[in-house]
């Protein structure tokens, strides 16, 4: 299949429509993704990145202190292709074995053990490419580890 990253273009962006015209027949699993981040306290805040030439959705964490600051995290980057969209989580790599032992798919642990850190970064890479709400359980399952990991 031909993996294609859209929205591309710095002066379109990506609103509902533009998503749905580009997802096509994943719009529906895309758009009960995004409803479901609600009840995870995510929401998605899309900007235009020039080193990537493309638009991409962070997924950001958002909570008050005790202290009253105002605090965020990322959670996750969203970007969408042709027919389906792919969310990528950055674990970091010192909780790994934490990750491993949360209630996941056989099929998403492996992905675990088998990614690779990214050059320097003392993260690595889980990254879901969806078309359907199939794998949505064990993302939201990483995205809330994620929430969690400083």
């Amino acid at each position: 299949m031909n993996e294609q990253q859209l929205l591309r273009d710095p002066d379109i962006e990506p609103t509902d429509e533009v998503i749905a015209a580009a997802l096509d027949a994943a719009n529906s699993a895309y758009a009960a993704f995004i409803e479901g981040l609600k009840k995870h306290d995510l929401e998605v805040e899309w900007r235009y990145y020039n080193d990537g030439k493309a638009w991409l959705g962070k997924g950001l964490y958002k909570w008050t202190t005790s202290r009253g600051t105002n605090k965020e995290m990322t959670a996750f980057w969203l970007s969408i292709y042709n027919g389906f969209f792919k969310v990528t989580i950055y674990i970091p790599e010192k909780v790994r074995a934490q990750a491993l032992a949360l209630p996941l798919e056989e099929e998403i642990k492996e992905m675990i053990k088998s990614a690779k850190r990214i050059g320097k970064l003392k993260f690595f890479p889980v990254t879901f490419d969806l078309r359907s709400d199939e794998l949505f359980k064990d993302l939201y399952t990483l995205a809330d580890f994620r929430k969690m990991v400083k």
